[in-house]
């Protein structure tokens, strides 16, 4: 079982969208030397959206690459039609990806049933570990703990994203589906409190920017040590709230170039960060003591 910060990793683009792999590596080396438990290559926050099949593959390929066995690398690879779905996750396994993260169909709001089978299809057509991904604030349609107690019944589903924020969703899901499935937040407010309720890790947006910090509150969550958890998080509460200030990936992307780590690329229709909101992320870097 991944447990731990897992990074879902921003994608570096060039000031005309392009994706910049060289300052992809760079990001890759970045996470492994600052002790980031696994990566997330084109999940959400990786802007797979808007980057096209070929891209979208090449960027799970790269990723797989410069992690050269390091880390464990998990790939984005949902869609709102099965088939595509299908697809992507036959071709992460081809790269090389230790598992897959798959975003419930978003837009179409399939019913219960269809999620199941949804999930069932792309659990039968490719023997890969598979996460489920649960943010209905993103996708308009919200898998239920008995939905996700189903579908983990299944034999390469091992784990859920949990991003709704609801740590009530933790027991429930434990009990509908054992202490071997991994229950992993998606919201980064609520991380430290969700690991010490149980859950396994956090796959997070603020760990793109204080890698460290987010390892060592995870780790001391998962340990028990709630005193330890509690003072680190403290530092990254501003990020965890900043972040977040217009859509994902807007504002962490602002904040790696101001770290000198990225450039100053984002694809339409998402755009850079307002001016307006400069100083108000850049305070909670500072808050953090990441710059």
């Amino acid at each position: 079982m991944i447990q731990g910060s897992i990074v879902a990793l921003v994608t570096p683009m060039d000031d005309r969208g392009a994706v910049d792999f060289k300052q992809l590596q760079a990001l890759v080396q970045f996470h492994i030397a600052q002790g980031t438990d696994a990566l997330v290559a084109v999940g959400t926050t990786g802007e797979s959206a808007t980057l096209d099949e070929h891209e979208h593959c090449a960027v799970i390929k790269a990723v797989v690459d410069y992690a050269d066995g390091k880390l464990p690398v998990i790939a984005g690879t949902g869609a709102n039609a099965t088939s595509e779905a299908i697809n992507l996750t036959r071709r992460a396994k081809e790269a090389g990806a230790d598992a897959c993260l798959i975003v419930t169909p978003y837009y179409n709001k399939p019913t219960q049933e269809g999620l199941y089978l949804h999930h069932k299809a792309i659990n039968d057509a490719v023997d890969i570990p598979q996460i489920l991904y649960n943010v209905p604030g993103r996708t308009g349609c919200d898998m239920l703990p008995e939905t996700v107690g189903r579908i983990g019944q299944l034999n390469n589903i091992v784990g859920v994203k949990e991003a709704t924020g609801d740590l009530s969703r933790i027991k429930k899901i434990r009990d509908l589906t054992g202490p071997d499935f991994a229950i992993y937040t998606g919201d980064d407010a609520s991380s430290c409190e969700f690991c010490l309720l149980g859950g396994n890790g956090s796959i997070t947006v603020t760990g793109n920017v204080a890698p460290k910090l987010l390892h060592d509150m995870i780790m001391a969550a998962l340990a028990g040590d709630k005193e330890t958890a509690l003072a680190i998080d403290s530092k990254l509460v501003a990020l965890h709230r900043d972040l977040f200030i217009q859509s994902n990936p807007i504002p962490v992307k602002w904040a790696l170039a101001e770290m000198g780590l990225i450039g100053k690329g984002i694809r339409l229709p998402l755009t850079w960060l307002a001016d307006e909101y400069f100083d108000t992320v850049r305070n909670a870097l500072r808050f953090a003591e990441v710059i």
